[in-house]
């Protein structure tokens, strides 16, 4: 049984001069394993996986996956022999073939993962009878866990409580990140507690934890993650007071991550650090000049 506690971050995808820029991805994988987070998604949303080739999305997948493991980078004294610590590594997997999906996830099977993170096809809208076929033929084929992914604004549809429940108890599907906003659904399946339930939408990461889930998959925490990490132990120690002042100095920035369409503002924020370069793919474009003013100021913050 797979753990998918903690805080989770779903990583970018750096650019520089159009290419997938890998130094500053493996800069960024050290980074949030210093800061102690539980695990990274690769090739998530906030990855823009869609304007990337597949070429691209194994190079991708293949830096985060040997930054993860604590291998030391091309820069690193060679004398050196420090291990530093490893990481967990989810990879998205998306579309609305379901054989296509299944052989991505084969191809996966190859690889030291965590698990595969898999939303609803998207744009098809199917029955909820087709959703439950679907998933359970991905995880049939899956040798790693697979992590539901309810996310109906960006799917068009919804997985319903019922549709969830019957998934849970499919051997391999063992949580869910929750974006669906129901509160109700959320309770539901943290009380039934086949699935571990991970907030997926990052204002409702002190809910969810304080009601009994397992963590959060958040972008926001691109940006002091290790803020997010003394969240979650907060509340999961039963320190409420402390959780609660440290989630209070957080909304802002959670805020203003999705003031605009993630991860925009995101790579904005890590830009004005240095860490990446403010490049993004169309269709999707750079967070605007007003935000990013607010989000280098944010920088400034410890």
């Amino acid at each position: 049984m797979s753990d998918f506690s903690g805080i989770w971050i779903p990583l970018i995808t750096p650019f520089a001069d159009g290419a997938v820029d890998h130094a500053a991805l493996r800069a960024l994988v050290r980074r949030y394993a210093d800061a102690g987070v539980a695990g990274l998604v690769a090739l998530g949303t906030t990855g823009e996986p869609a304007t990337l080739d597949a070429a691209e999305q194994d190079a991708v997948l293949a830096t985060i996956l040997d930054a993860a493991r604590g291998n030391a980078d091309a820069t690193t004294n060679a004398n050196s022999n420090a291990q530093r610590r490893a990481l967990p590594v989810l990879v998205g997997v998306s579309g609305n073939h379901t054989a296509s999906m299944r052989a991505r996830i084969e191809q996966l099977n190859q690889l030291p993962i965590a698990g595969v993170l898999i939303a609803a096809p998207y744009y098809t809208r199917p029955a909820q009878a087709g959703i439950v076929e679907h998933f359970s033929a991905l995880a049939d084929a899956s040798a790693h866990p697979v992590v539901l992914y309810d996310i109906p604004q960006r799917t068009g549809v919804r997985l319903e409580l019922d549709t969830l429940l019957t998934l849970a108890a499919h051997p391999r599907i063992q949580a869910i990140k929750d974006c669906a906003g129901s509160l109700d659904t959320t309770l539901a399946l943290i009380r039934d507690g086949r699935l571990q339930v991970l907030a997926g939408n990052d204002l409702e990461v002190f809910t969810t934890v304080c009601a009994g889930g397992s963590g959060a998959i958040a972008a926001s925490a691109h940006w002091r993650p290790e803020r997010f990490v003394e969240l979650y132990r907060a509340l999961t120690e039963g320190r409420l007071d402390e959780g609660r002042r440290i989630f209070h100095a957080l909304v802002p920035q959670i805020q203003l991550a999705f003031a605009e369409p993630n991860p925009a503002p995101v790579k904005a924020l890590l830009a004005a650090r240095g860490w990446v370069r403010n490049e993004l793919r169309l269709p999707m474009t750079r967070a605007s000049e007003a935000l990013t003013e607010r989000l280098a100021a944010l920088g400034e913050m410890r």
